[in-house]
């Protein structure tokens, strides 16, 4: 083994990046037509929900991602809300999903008053198990009344959440094909993956319905913003209307069919969002060319980087480390930090979460030892190659 120290890790990150200031985890990158588009869209004074950057973006991220539909929406979360509602989650059912996640996907099943089951992840791709979550299936659900139950508290499994773990694609197909097995509708998180894909299709496009995210610290960004993804028209019909106060359309008269939400993005940030997506393959093709150079400087150490799964093509959104244990994850963190390197580790577990702490879960193994382990590391995209 080459033993590689923590200093010597803060010393290649900052001449990977070339620069002895601070370094960010993950920093927008704003080289192209952003200004132009912003100014424009003020120019026609059309900044709100509605818009010609609206439609354009939409578009734009159904061409690049092979969905046939794209909802603009004000957040990744708000995405992951509505998704989850027209999938037909309601209050009481259950939604399974992974305890290594960003909290927005247990509050956006918590906002449809259901509650996560947890079910473990995979070490290699740090997504969800498809073996743990069949186990959970087979031996913890029956069928019957056209849906699938869990035995113990009797409620409705809702849906599954697995999420594309740092932009890794987990093993997607498996658990579509699960999912499919046992009535359980599938809506992805592909918030951290765009420009992601498994066996040659892009993330978000294998459920019913899958979301992505355009928060500041995305691959591309539009300040704050989230897509709803489907090839079902009705779907995404539905999405639109429900996202827009759920108001019919009149020359003049404000009706309102149902409860709705204010969740449809402004047209300025779409503008930006346009003039990112037009330069996210230059972003990739940078944040593939980190991620080797990481792979090269870590292999043979203590620390383990993470690689991009099999059948899949990566975004490397952020890069990880996997650390010996607890103590050197630590370490790492604090010496990392303290250089002006930045680095975190994995979110807590959802259900070590006051919120979440009495859902109901299967053996956790996989999913502690990762949260005991993994750290990022700065991933922002160079332009400047």
């Amino acid at each position: 083994m080459i033993e590689k120290s923590y200093k010597d890790a803060v010393d290649f990150v900052r001449a990977v990046y070339g620069t002895t200031e601070f370094i960010s985890l993950h920093e927008p990158k704003f080289v192209g037509n952003e200004k132009a588009y912003v100014a424009d869209c003020i120019d026609t004074t059309f900044v709100s929900s509605v818009g010609k950057y609206v439609d354009r973006f939409e578009k734009m991220m159904s061409e690049y991602t092979g969905a046939k539909y794209a909802v603009a929406t004000v957040n990744g979360t708000a995405a992951l809300h509505v998704a989850l509602r027209l999938a037909g989650v309601k209050n009481d059912d259950e939604v399974l999903t992974q305890p290594l996640s960003f909290v927005a996907t247990c509050n956006a099943i918590s906002y449809c008053g259901a509650r996560p089951v947890f079910v473990d992840v995979e070490r290699d791709t740090l997504g969800m198990s498809p073996k743990s979550l069949k186990d959970f299936l087979s031996k913890e659900t029956s069928r019957k009344n056209g849906g699938c139950f869990n035995k113990a508290t009797g409620r409705k499994i809702g849906a599954a959440v697995p999420m594309h773990t740092f932009g890794h694609p987990c093993r997607i197909d498996e658990i579509a094909k699960i999912c499919d097995e046992f009535g359980v509708p599938l809506v992805e998180d592909a918030a951290e993956s765009l420009g992601s894909f498994f066996k040659g299709r892009h993330t978000g496009t294998f459920g019913r319905m899958g979301v992505l995210s355009f928060n500041g610290n995305k691959t591309i960004t539009t300040g704050g913003g989230g897509m709803v993804l489907t090839d079902d028209e009705a779907l995404s019909k539905r999405a639109k209307h429900i996202t827009t106060t759920a108001k019919v359309p009149h020359q003049y008269e404000f009706v309102h069919d149902e409860i709705g939400y204010n969740y449809r993005l402004p047209n300025i940030n779409a503008a930006l969002g346009c003039a990112q997506l037009e330069n996210l393959p230059r972003f990739l093709e940078s944040k593939r060319k980190i991620a080797r150079k990481y792979e090269e400087f870590f292999a043979g150490s203590s620390m383990a980087f993470v690689k991009e799964p099999p059948n899949s093509a990566s975004n490397f959104w952020l890069n990880a480390v996997v650390l010996k244990d607890r103590g050197a994850r630590d370490q790492f963190l604090r010496e990392t930090n303290n250089a002006g390197v930045m680095t975190r580790p994995a979110w807590r577990l959802m259900n070590e979460l006051a919120m979440f702490k009495d859902c109901q879960t299967t053996d956790l193994s996989d999913a502690k030892w990762l949260e005991d382990r993994v750290v990022n590391i700065p991933s922002s995209a160079i332009v400047s190659w």
